[in-house]
C-alpha cells in the first residue's frame, strides 16, 4: 500500500497532487486538455512526494536502472532513479545523443516518429524500468520498451506520473507491467 493511502480510497497527498495539475484547453491543438505539471514541479515538497510513490512502486520490481523518455519524462526519471540508488538511462529523438544509437520507429497518428538510445546503454539482461510523465497512446511507451529489449534486456514495467485511461494506451504495452499514480 501507498503511504498517505488509506484503505477506503481517499488519499490526501495524490488529492493536494492532483490540485497542483491544471488543465490547458486547445493545448497544442483544438481539442486536446493538456495537463500542466509545472505548478507541481515548482512546489518541492509536493514534487518529492511524488517521486516518492514512484518509488514505492518502482521498487517492486527491482530494477537495475530506470529508461526515461525526453523530455518530462526524464524530470521524473532521473528524480526517481536517484531516489532508487539506480542508473539513468535516456532515451530521446533522433540526432541527440552523442554515442552510437540503436533506433526504433514507431506510428503516430498521422505518420511515424522514432527514439533512441546509446547502443551499448543496457547490459544483456539489465532490470530496466521504463518511466515517463504521461501514458496517453502508448506509442511512445512500446517503443521505448522495443528499445530495451532490443539491447537484451528487460523491460520490468512501465511506471507514469499520470495515466490518461480514455485513451487506452495501455492496450498497447503488451505484457509489461503498468503502474500509475493518477488516472483520468
Amino acid at each position: 500500500m501507498l503511504a498517505g493511502v488509506d484503505p477506503q480510497g481517499g488519499n490526501q497527498v495524490l488529492q493536494r497532487v492532483k490540485s497542483l495539475i491544471r488543465d490547458i484547453p486547445d493545448f497544442p491543438k483544438p481539442g486536446i486538455v493538456f495537463k500542466d505539471i509545472t505548478p507541481l514541479l515548482s512546489n518541492g515538497k509536493a514534487f518529492g512526494e511524488v517521486i516518492g510513490l514512484m518509488a514505492e512502486l518502482g521498487k517492486k520490481h527491482a530494477p537495475d536502472c530506470v529508461v526515461a523518455v525526453e523530455s518530462r519524462g526524464f524530470i521524473f526519471g532521473a528524480a526517481l532513479a536517484a531516489h532508487m540508488g539506480v542508473g539513468f538511462v535516456p532515451v530521446r529523438k533522433p540526432g541527440k545523443l552523442p554515442y552510437r544509437t540503436s533506433r526504433v520507429e514507431y506510428a503516430l497518428e498521422y505518420g511515424t516518429d522514432s527514439l533512441e538510445i546509446h547502443s551499448d546503454a543496457l547490459g544483456k539482461g539489465a532490470r530496466a524500468l521504463v518511466v515517463d510523465d504521461v501514458l496517453a497512446t502508448g506509442g511512445t511507451a512500446a517503443a521505448t520498451i522495443r528499445l530495451v529489449e532490443q539491447q537484451g534486456a528487460i523491460a520490468l514495467a512501465c511506471l507514469f506520473f499520470i495515466e490518461l485511461s480514455f485513451l487506452g494506451g495501455r492496450s498497447k504495452l503488451g505484457s509489461c507491467g503498468v503502474d500509475a499514480l493518477l488516472h483520468y
